[in-house]
């Protein structure tokens, strides 16, 4: 899916895209809000009103990205391609795990 490309070049060109703290700050907190909505909003069939939460989650964690791109004066890379909507995950996972 992520093509032929290795999975650090992706990381790579992600990173050059959140340079700013701020931007870091606030991806740190809006990316795992978003993984967790979408968790929540799968689950959400089987316990009621819990895409209540899925929702909160989805438009809070991309408002915190969507914060720190207009303060990084970048746009978000999926918009050049979407599949760094796969990558952001990850490079996320790499900053806090690597802070461990």
């Amino acid at each position: 899916m992520l093509g032929s490309r290795p999975m650090s070049d992706w990381i790579q060109a992600y990173g050059r895209s959140h340079q700013h703290p701020v931007n870091r700050a606030c991806h740190t907190v809006g990316i795992p809000l978003v993984a967790l909505s979408v968790l929540l909003l799968l689950a959400a069939p089987l316990v009621h009103g819990l895409w209540k939460a899925g929702l909160l989650c989805f438009a809070v964690g991309w408002a915190f990205q969507f914060l720190g791109h207009a303060v990084e004066g970048k746009p978000p890379e999926f918009f050049k391609d979407w599949r760094f909507l796969l990558v952001g995950l990850r490079w996320w996972a790499a900053k806090v795990f690597a802070r461990s």
